[in-house]
């Protein structure tokens, strides 16, 4: 069928979409249980929403249309309380992190859903190894060209958003020596890495997304897996390049950090997108994922080299007056504070040493989820 037309957005407004792990609290594996928690859940108005993903073993929530860092930081704690409220019913905890460290895939089961199905017949083994766990943010604009312009102006800052929100650094067990290993599985699927580049809507809509379905490939905008996808439904862009944070307080900062820096392209201080800047995206790329704020990236218009950390801290601020403007200060501050400490993943591997098991590791991620960042009960 036909791309729909592109809706319009209020500009820069925000809605953010975390998958999350139910996880059983005997042995601290994954657990098929989301049937039972999406059932006990729909008993009593949630605040926000929430809806099964591809494997029992995974649920996703989604806030409203937010404009602020305040309100969309409160929803998300809300959220987060209803859910911890409703595991703790069933004795099922809740985290985040973007894969589980020691799950096996085999052992996953789909959620009975149409397009579930569909995606598991086209895609066999592909499509329980997908039981990752990601942030998705999407970006209000109020055209499909101010999308298509805020897509490819975001391309060379995707490396910030995977090293800022890298939490998967292990995989059946393994240290991976990633700090994002979640995004090597989404690689694995064609239709993955970045979009085309175009600039009009009008062009991505009738000189690429129509071929596209005239080949039998794709049916929608949903079976592109790209890392910064248009979604003209709600007249947005979706970053999707991001692990799901340990905690929803940096999964509102990761949402602010965005908005900020897109504020910042709009207002066009900096030269427009061009194709040749994605002659480096996949090495910056790479970099964000294997070696997270420690990795290195290279300009896609100056060809310099810099760390990744000293370039977040540059562009914090140069969009610091944007910040203030969309009252998103404090999300700065945190992102600030994120590149002194480290990541995700970095913490998770202190934990490992610290238990010497995995276990204990998906434990300490649970209650990092409960009691938000940092803050832990009798510590």
């Amino acid at each position: 069928m036909p791309l729909e037309a592109f809706s319009t957005s209020q500009s820069l407004s925000l809605g953010v979409e975390l998958e999350l792990q139910l996880v059983s609290l005997s042995d601290f594996d994954l657990t098929a249980s989301s049937p039972d928690l999406l059932e006990l859940l729909s008993r009593q108005p949630f605040p926000g929403n929430v809806t099964p993903e591809i494997t029992e073993s995974m649920i996703e929530i989604s806030t409203d249309i937010q404009t602020e860092y305040p309100k969309l930081l409160l929803q998300l704690q809300n959220m987060r309380d209803a859910l911890v409220k409703a595991g703790d019913k069933l004795n099922i905890g809740v985290c985040g992190g973007g894969t589980h460290p020691f799950q096996l895939w085999s052992d996953r089961r789909i959620f009975n859903k149409p397009r579930f199905n569909e995606v598991s017949e086209l895609y066999g083994y592909l499509t329980k190894q997908f039981t990752i766990f990601g942030q998705h943010v999407h970006v209000g604009c109020t055209s499909g060209d101010e999308a298509m312009f805020l897509l490819h102006a975001l391309n060379r800052y995707v490396p910030h958003f995977i090293a800022l929100s890298a939490s998967s650094p292990f995989v059946q067990g393994n240290d991976t020596l990633f700090h994002s290993a979640r995004l090597n599985s989404v690689f694995a699927f064609p239709l993955s890495g970045r979009a085309p580049f175009l600039l009009r809507w009008e062009d991505f809509e009738q000189k690429y997304f129509a071929k596209m379905e005239l080949t039998g490939v794709i049916k929608s905008m949903k079976d592109f897996y790209w890392d910064i996808r248009p979604k003209p439904e709600f007249g947005t862009i979706e970053l999707r390049v991001c692990d799901t944070p340990l905690s929803v307080e940096r999964a509102a900062a990761l949402a602010c950090y965005l908005q900020a820096l897109c504020r910042y392209l709009l207002e066009q201080y900096e030269a427009p997108p061009e194709e040749d800047d994605y002659l480096v995206y996949n090495y910056n790329r790479f970099q964000a994922c294997r070696f997270g704020l420690d990795g290195t990236m290279v300009h896609p218009k100056t060809y310099q080299q810099s760390s990744l950390r000293e370039d977040i801290r540059n562009t914090l601020n140069r969009i610091q007056p944007h910040a203030a403007a969309l009252n998103s200060t404090p999300a700065l501050e945190h992102i600030h504070q994120l590149i002194i400490k480290g990541d995700d993943a970095s913490f998770l591997r202190n934990e490992y040493e610290k238990h010497n098991n995995v276990a204990g590791m998906v434990n300490t991620s649970i209650q990092r989820f409960r009691y938000g960042s940092g803050a832990f009960p009798n510590k």
